[in-house]
């Protein structure tokens, strides 16, 4: 079974048709997908939004079947104070509607009780449309490392839900790949891989996540020790948006390709 999928920040706000068509070229057969972009631009591509042009949605969902490539996880959702996750079930049925069998969310609601409702809330969602519903956690806010992200999920109730691990915010938030022997493998539903330096040169940890991570093996993190350490069923996230690479010249599959390469070559 080919783990490797191709996430949607990688590609920069390419439009979804073109997306598709480059992840099949690149002999990807999974990407990961949001309804709108939200890295930077380097390129200049139009401006999209899946949720508001339904001839949009149809032509991505054709893209997907022409090229046999599948959706492997759906993104686009954060638990905010003052927004309702029940305002995003456009965004939800966009998801199911191009067969992702997972949705994935970011938690910045501090509330804890509010956090947990909300959460419940969006798995439920998830479920009535068949889909998982996966949590990542970042280093800047609770939950804060694996530990805490996967009593979220247990506490949550929530019997599809699940973690999502980030290479980077993983080891950022001070974790090692010894700490998920005291995890249970069934919570872990996601895996996306960069490589980033230890410790952290960019003062802006959100610019550097969205726009700026380093190919597998160009940075400090452990990535083989992690990798061995991960459920070997799990989908593993090609994470790698370089708009530096972008900015001066660089096309996506002259980004891309050695990436790929790098992250197979772990994978052997």
């Amino acid at each position: 079974m080919d783990r490797l999928a191709l996430e949607f920040i990688s590609a920069l706000g390419m439009p979804p048709v073109q997306y598709v068509e480059l992840a099949a070229r690149l002999g990807m057969g999974k990407v990961g997908f949001a309804p709108s972009p939200i890295a930077a631009n380097p390129h200049g591509y139009p401006a999209w939004d899946l949720r508001s042009d339904p001839a949009l949605l149809r032509d991505t969902k054709a893209a997907l079947s022409a090229n046999n490539v599948a959706v492997s996880l759906g993104e686009g959702f954060l638990i905010l104070p003052g927004m309702e996750i029940a305002d995003m079930a456009t965004t939800m049925d966009v998801m199911a509607e191009l067969g992702a069998p997972m949705v994935n969310c970011i938690v910045m609601e501090q509330d804890r009780p509010r956090a947990f409702d909300q959460f419940a809330l969006y798995a439920q969602m998830a479920a009535a449309r068949g889909m998982l519903a996966a949590l990542e956690y970042m280093p800047m806010m609770w939950p804060i490392n694996v530990h805490e992200a996967a009593d979220f999920v247990a506490e949550s109730g929530a019997a599809n839900a699940r973690v999502l691990i980030d290479a980077m915010h993983f080891y950022r938030g001070g974790s090692q790949a010894a700490d998920l022997a005291h995890v249970d493998p069934a919570v872990i539903g996601y895996f996306q891989i960069c490589d980033v330096p230890m410790p952290a040169t960019n003062p802006d940890y959100g610019m550097e996540a969205r726009d700026n991570r380093l190919t597998p093996g160009e940075g400090d993190l452990p990535l083989d020790e992690l990798l061995a350490a991960l459920p070997r069923e799990v989908t593993i996230g090609l994470e790698l948006p370089m708009a530096a690479k972008a900015e001066a010249g660089m096309g996506p599959e002259e980004r891309l390709v050695p990436a790929i390469a790098a992250v197979r070559a772990f994978l052997s």
